[in-house]
Protein backbone atom coordinates (compact mmCIF):
# COMPACT_ATOMS: atom_id res chain seq x y z
CA UNK A 1 0.00 0.00 0.00
CA UNK A 2 1.19 3.56 -0.87
CA UNK A 3 0.95 5.74 2.08
CA UNK A 4 0.64 9.75 1.02
CA UNK A 5 1.05 12.93 3.02
CA UNK A 6 -2.51 14.95 3.05
CA UNK A 7 -3.95 17.94 4.81
CA UNK A 8 -6.98 17.50 6.47
CA UNK A 9 -9.64 19.53 7.90
CA UNK A 10 -12.45 18.23 10.47
CA UNK A 11 -15.50 19.43 11.74
CA UNK A 12 -15.16 17.84 15.02
CA UNK A 13 -18.81 18.67 16.05
CA UNK A 14 -21.12 17.21 19.03
CA UNK A 15 -23.43 15.42 17.21
CA UNK A 16 -21.54 14.60 13.70
CA UNK A 17 -18.02 14.48 12.82
CA UNK A 18 -16.90 15.60 9.31
CA UNK A 19 -13.23 14.77 7.43
CA UNK A 20 -12.37 16.74 4.70
CA UNK A 21 -9.39 15.70 2.45
CA UNK A 22 -7.69 18.58 0.42
CA UNK A 23 -7.81 16.26 -2.83
CA UNK A 24 -10.86 14.91 -2.75
CA UNK A 25 -13.17 17.25 -0.64
CA UNK A 26 -15.61 15.66 2.12
CA UNK A 27 -14.82 12.06 2.81
CA UNK A 28 -17.19 11.26 5.06
CA UNK A 29 -19.57 12.40 7.58
CA UNK A 30 -20.64 10.27 10.34
CA UNK A 31 -22.44 10.73 13.83
CA UNK A 32 -20.23 11.67 17.05
CA UNK A 33 -20.98 7.90 18.89
CA UNK A 34 -18.78 5.15 20.21
CA UNK A 35 -20.02 1.73 21.30
CA UNK A 36 -18.20 0.27 24.47
CA UNK A 37 -18.36 -3.26 25.59
CA UNK A 38 -18.38 -2.46 29.56
CA UNK A 39 -17.02 -5.93 30.04
CA UNK A 40 -14.21 -5.66 28.67
CA UNK A 41 -13.85 -1.65 27.46
CA UNK A 42 -13.05 -2.84 23.86
CA UNK A 43 -14.72 -0.52 21.07
CA UNK A 44 -17.33 -2.42 19.25
CA UNK A 45 -18.40 0.14 16.68
CA UNK A 46 -18.26 3.76 15.80
CA UNK A 47 -19.51 6.47 13.71
CA UNK A 48 -22.98 5.64 11.69
CA UNK A 49 -22.80 2.39 12.91
CA UNK A 50 -22.73 2.89 16.66
CA UNK A 51 -25.95 5.39 15.96
CA UNK A 52 -28.01 2.25 14.61
CA UNK A 53 -27.08 0.72 17.53
CA UNK A 54 -28.31 3.28 19.96
CA UNK A 55 -31.36 2.06 22.38
CA UNK A 56 -30.99 -1.57 21.18
CA UNK A 57 -27.38 -2.72 22.96
CA UNK A 58 -27.83 -5.42 25.43
CA UNK A 59 -26.57 -4.03 29.25
CA UNK A 60 -22.98 -4.77 28.42
CA UNK A 61 -22.71 -2.34 25.28
CA UNK A 62 -22.87 1.12 26.15
CA UNK A 63 -23.76 3.82 23.24
CA UNK A 64 -21.64 7.31 24.22
CA UNK A 65 -21.31 10.64 23.02
CA UNK A 66 -17.78 11.36 24.09
CA UNK A 67 -18.29 15.41 22.99
CA UNK A 68 -21.04 16.95 24.13
CA UNK A 69 -22.05 20.72 24.54
CA UNK A 70 -18.52 21.45 21.98
CA UNK A 71 -16.44 20.00 25.27
CA UNK A 72 -14.41 16.75 25.22
CA UNK A 73 -16.24 14.88 28.13
CA UNK A 74 -14.15 11.75 27.72
CA UNK A 75 -10.59 12.10 26.08
CA UNK A 76 -9.71 8.41 25.71
CA UNK A 77 -12.95 7.88 23.71
CA UNK A 78 -12.91 11.00 21.68
CA UNK A 79 -9.59 10.19 20.67
CA UNK A 80 -10.48 6.47 19.92
CA UNK A 81 -13.07 7.65 17.73
CA UNK A 82 -11.40 10.49 15.65
CA UNK A 83 -8.42 8.18 15.07
CA UNK A 84 -11.19 5.17 13.78
CA UNK A 85 -12.90 7.89 11.70
CA UNK A 86 -10.01 9.34 10.40
CA UNK A 87 -8.49 5.72 9.12
CA UNK A 88 -11.95 4.82 7.59
CA UNK A 89 -12.04 7.83 5.50
CA UNK A 90 -8.03 8.41 4.73
CA UNK A 91 -6.57 5.31 5.30
CA UNK A 92 -3.39 5.92 3.43
CA UNK A 93 -2.85 9.36 4.64
CA UNK A 94 0.43 9.65 6.23
CA UNK A 95 1.53 12.46 9.33
CA UNK A 96 -1.10 14.77 8.24
CA UNK A 97 -1.18 18.79 8.58
CA UNK A 98 -4.69 18.72 10.23
CA UNK A 99 -7.35 21.69 10.92
CA UNK A 100 -9.52 21.71 13.34
CA UNK A 101 -12.43 23.95 13.97
CA UNK A 102 -12.65 25.00 18.21
CA UNK A 103 -15.68 27.03 19.50
CA UNK A 104 -15.03 30.07 20.45
CA UNK A 105 -14.97 30.56 24.60
CA UNK A 106 -12.63 27.36 23.97
CA UNK A 107 -10.15 26.80 26.97
CA UNK A 108 -6.54 26.06 26.69
CA UNK A 109 -7.02 22.85 28.31
CA UNK A 110 -10.24 21.40 25.74
CA UNK A 111 -7.52 22.46 22.81
CA UNK A 112 -4.66 20.38 24.73
CA UNK A 113 -7.35 17.51 24.69
CA UNK A 114 -8.29 18.02 21.05
CA UNK A 115 -4.52 18.39 20.17
CA UNK A 116 -3.55 15.51 22.09
CA UNK A 117 -6.27 13.22 20.50
CA UNK A 118 -4.69 14.30 17.31
CA UNK A 119 -1.63 13.42 17.82
CA UNK A 120 -2.40 10.13 18.69
CA UNK A 121 -3.27 10.03 15.15
CA UNK A 122 0.27 10.90 13.98
CA UNK A 123 -0.73 14.17 12.96
CA UNK A 124 2.51 16.31 11.79
CA UNK A 125 1.00 19.74 12.22
CA UNK A 126 -2.02 20.51 13.98
CA UNK A 127 -3.98 24.16 13.80
CA UNK A 128 -7.32 25.18 15.26
CA UNK A 129 -9.43 27.62 13.77
CA UNK A 130 -12.58 29.24 16.01
CA UNK A 131 -15.86 27.43 14.75
CA UNK A 132 -17.68 30.91 13.36
CA UNK A 133 -14.30 31.74 10.95
CA UNK A 134 -14.04 27.96 9.77
CA UNK A 135 -18.03 28.29 9.24
CA UNK A 136 -17.47 31.98 7.12
CA UNK A 137 -15.09 30.38 4.89
CA UNK A 138 -16.85 27.40 4.12
CA UNK A 139 -20.04 29.73 3.45
CA UNK A 140 -18.21 31.79 1.01
CA UNK A 141 -18.02 34.99 2.88
CA UNK A 142 -15.55 37.51 2.30
CA UNK A 143 -13.92 37.28 5.93
CA UNK A 144 -10.68 38.56 4.79
CA UNK A 145 -12.16 42.11 3.78
CA UNK A 146 -12.55 44.85 5.95
CA UNK A 147 -16.11 44.32 6.22
CA UNK A 148 -18.53 42.51 8.36
CA UNK A 149 -19.17 39.04 8.17
CA UNK A 150 -21.78 37.75 10.53
CA UNK A 151 -22.05 34.27 10.98
CA UNK A 152 -25.00 32.39 13.02
CA UNK A 153 -24.15 28.67 12.84
CA UNK A 154 -26.31 26.30 15.08
CA UNK A 155 -24.99 22.92 15.20
CA UNK A 156 -25.78 19.97 17.27
CA UNK A 157 -24.40 20.62 20.84
CA UNK A 158 -23.70 24.85 20.65
CA UNK A 159 -24.70 27.54 19.08
CA UNK A 160 -22.18 30.18 17.86
CA UNK A 161 -22.70 33.04 16.54
CA UNK A 162 -19.11 35.46 15.08
CA UNK A 163 -18.73 38.84 13.24
CA UNK A 164 -16.00 38.49 11.71
CA UNK A 165 -13.88 40.90 9.48
CA UNK A 166 -10.04 41.09 8.29
CA UNK A 167 -9.65 37.11 8.81
CA UNK A 168 -10.73 37.17 12.98
CA UNK A 169 -13.59 37.51 15.28
CA UNK A 170 -14.37 41.19 16.20
CA UNK A 171 -17.40 40.14 18.41
CA UNK A 172 -18.67 36.94 19.56
CA UNK A 173 -20.86 35.00 21.29
CA UNK A 174 -21.39 30.90 22.19
CA UNK A 175 -24.12 28.89 24.15
CA UNK A 176 -24.85 25.23 25.06
CA UNK A 177 -27.79 25.10 22.98
CA UNK A 178 -28.24 23.19 19.86
CA UNK A 179 -30.35 20.48 17.86
CA UNK A 180 -29.72 17.83 20.79
CA UNK A 181 -31.11 21.02 23.31
CA UNK A 182 -34.27 20.71 21.03
CA UNK A 183 -34.59 17.28 21.01
CA UNK A 184 -34.36 17.01 25.23
CA UNK A 185 -36.75 19.27 25.62
CA UNK A 186 -39.06 17.76 22.50
CA UNK A 187 -38.50 14.86 24.91
CA UNK A 188 -39.02 16.23 28.10
CA UNK A 189 -42.37 18.05 26.84
CA UNK A 190 -44.19 15.09 25.36
CA UNK A 191 -43.19 12.79 28.91
CA UNK A 192 -44.93 15.95 30.73
CA UNK A 193 -48.04 16.25 28.54
CA UNK A 194 -48.48 12.42 27.38
CA UNK A 195 -46.60 11.02 30.29
CA UNK A 196 -45.40 9.12 27.16
CA UNK A 197 -41.54 8.24 26.86
CA UNK A 198 -39.70 8.81 23.97
CA UNK A 199 -36.08 7.98 22.38
CA UNK A 200 -33.73 10.83 20.75
CA UNK A 201 -34.31 9.34 17.57
CA UNK A 202 -37.92 9.77 17.48
CA UNK A 203 -37.65 13.21 18.99
CA UNK A 204 -35.31 14.25 16.49
CA UNK A 205 -37.48 12.79 13.73
CA UNK A 206 -39.91 14.59 14.97
CA UNK A 207 -37.89 17.60 14.98
CA UNK A 208 -37.13 17.47 11.62
CA UNK A 209 -40.28 16.32 10.44
CA UNK A 210 -42.52 18.84 11.94
CA UNK A 211 -40.26 21.38 13.85
CA UNK A 212 -41.07 24.95 13.45
CA UNK A 213 -39.59 27.82 14.96
CA UNK A 214 -41.74 30.55 13.84
CA UNK A 215 -45.10 30.62 16.59
CA UNK A 216 -47.24 31.45 13.66
CA UNK A 217 -47.10 28.40 11.72
CA UNK A 218 -49.60 26.01 10.09
CA UNK A 219 -50.25 23.36 11.96
CA UNK A 220 -48.69 19.89 11.08
CA UNK A 221 -50.09 16.44 12.89
CA UNK A 222 -47.46 13.56 13.36
CA UNK A 223 -48.24 10.05 14.95
CA UNK A 224 -45.30 8.57 17.18
CA UNK A 225 -45.03 5.48 19.50
CA UNK A 226 -43.50 5.71 22.90
CA UNK A 227 -43.66 3.92 26.13
CA UNK A 228 -46.38 4.71 28.83
CA UNK A 229 -44.60 5.48 32.05
CA UNK A 230 -47.67 4.08 33.87
CA UNK A 231 -48.63 1.01 31.96
CA UNK A 232 -45.03 0.36 30.70
CA UNK A 233 -46.62 -0.51 27.32
CA UNK A 234 -46.47 0.59 24.02
CA UNK A 235 -48.64 3.86 23.32
CA UNK A 236 -49.00 5.92 20.17
CA UNK A 237 -49.48 9.72 20.19
CA UNK A 238 -50.30 12.15 17.97
CA UNK A 239 -48.04 14.99 18.27
CA UNK A 240 -48.67 18.18 16.67
CA UNK A 241 -46.08 21.21 15.49
CA UNK A 242 -47.13 23.61 18.12
CA UNK A 243 -46.20 20.98 20.75
CA UNK A 244 -42.50 21.10 19.01
CA UNK A 245 -42.46 24.77 19.04
CA UNK A 246 -43.21 24.99 22.47
CA UNK A 247 -41.13 22.50 23.23
CA UNK A 248 -38.26 24.64 21.87
CA UNK A 249 -39.00 28.29 22.66
CA UNK A 250 -37.15 29.46 25.64
CA UNK A 251 -33.73 27.82 23.88
CA UNK A 252 -34.77 29.70 20.63
CA UNK A 253 -35.29 32.94 23.10
CA UNK A 254 -31.22 32.20 24.78
CA UNK A 255 -30.13 32.09 21.18
CA UNK A 256 -31.95 34.91 19.68
CA UNK A 257 -30.21 36.69 22.75
CA UNK A 258 -26.65 35.67 21.74
CA UNK A 259 -27.15 36.88 18.61
CA UNK A 260 -28.43 40.47 20.27
CA UNK A 261 -25.44 40.85 22.38
CA UNK A 262 -22.67 39.79 19.95
CA UNK A 263 -24.48 42.41 17.45
CA UNK A 264 -24.72 45.46 20.17
CA UNK A 265 -20.75 44.66 20.74
CA UNK A 266 -20.33 45.41 16.84
CA UNK A 267 -17.87 48.37 16.58
CA UNK A 268 -20.06 51.36 14.93
CA UNK A 269 -17.70 51.27 11.37
CA UNK A 270 -18.93 47.52 10.80
CA UNK A 271 -22.75 47.85 11.61
CA UNK A 272 -23.35 49.49 8.43
CA UNK A 273 -22.16 46.20 6.87
CA UNK A 274 -24.56 44.12 9.22
CA UNK A 275 -27.89 46.15 7.41
CA UNK A 276 -25.89 45.69 4.07
CA UNK A 277 -25.10 42.17 4.13
CA UNK A 278 -27.66 40.87 6.91
CA UNK A 279 -26.29 37.53 8.63
CA UNK A 280 -26.00 33.85 7.24
CA UNK A 281 -27.20 30.94 9.46
CA UNK A 282 -25.04 27.44 9.13
CA UNK A 283 -25.25 24.24 10.92
CA UNK A 284 -28.30 21.79 10.94
CA UNK A 285 -30.23 24.59 12.96
CA UNK A 286 -30.31 26.89 9.86
CA UNK A 287 -32.72 24.10 8.00
CA UNK A 288 -35.48 23.91 11.20
CA UNK A 289 -38.79 25.16 9.47
CA UNK A 290 -39.41 28.92 10.12
CA UNK A 291 -35.70 29.57 10.79
CA UNK A 292 -35.17 32.33 8.75
CA UNK A 293 -38.49 34.57 8.87
CA UNK A 294 -37.89 34.16 12.98
CA UNK A 295 -34.58 35.68 12.57
CA UNK A 296 -35.60 38.22 10.18
CA UNK A 297 -38.31 39.60 13.07
CA UNK A 298 -35.69 39.13 15.86
CA UNK A 299 -32.61 40.93 14.13
CA UNK A 300 -34.67 43.01 11.57
CA UNK A 301 -31.50 42.31 9.00
CA UNK A 302 -31.37 40.14 5.76
CA UNK A 303 -31.31 36.36 6.50
CA UNK A 304 -29.17 34.17 4.30
CA UNK A 305 -28.79 30.58 4.48
CA UNK A 306 -25.32 28.69 3.72
CA UNK A 307 -25.25 26.97 0.19
CA UNK A 308 -24.21 23.66 2.59
CA UNK A 309 -25.28 24.74 5.99
CA UNK A 310 -24.58 20.81 7.10
CA UNK A 311 -21.08 20.94 5.94
CA UNK A 312 -19.76 24.43 6.07
CA UNK A 313 -17.56 24.34 8.82
CA UNK A 314 -15.80 21.35 7.34
CA UNK A 315 -15.32 22.94 4.04
CA UNK A 316 -14.40 25.92 6.10
CA UNK A 317 -11.60 24.06 7.62
CA UNK A 318 -10.42 22.19 3.98
CA UNK A 319 -10.57 25.85 2.53
CA UNK A 320 -8.40 27.11 5.84
CA UNK A 321 -5.93 24.50 4.90
CA UNK A 322 -4.56 26.84 2.29
CA UNK A 323 -5.03 30.00 4.09
CA UNK A 324 -4.39 29.07 7.53
CA UNK A 325 -1.41 31.22 7.94
CA UNK A 326 -3.39 33.98 6.86
CA UNK A 327 -6.01 33.50 9.71
CA UNK A 328 -6.08 34.84 13.40
CA UNK A 329 -6.03 31.30 14.22
CA UNK A 330 -5.04 29.58 17.39
CA UNK A 331 -1.83 27.21 16.86
CA UNK A 332 -1.77 24.92 20.71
Amino acid sequence: MVFSKAEIGIDLGTSNILIYEKSKGIVLNEPAIIVVDSKTDEVVSVGSEAKDMVGKTPKNLTALSPLSDGIINDFDLTAELVKRLLKKSVPTVRKPTIVVNISTNSTSVEQRAIHNALTTYGARAIHFIENPVAAAIGAELPIEEPIASVIVDIGGGTSEIGIISFGGVVAGESVQIGGNAFDEKISQLLREKHNVLIGSKTAEHLKKTIGHVHPDHPEEKLDVIGRNLVTGLPETITVSSHDIYEAMKDSLEKIATAIHKTLEECPPELSGDIVDHGIVLTGGGALFGGMKEWLMEETKVPIFIAPNPLESVALGTGDALTTITNLKQSKF
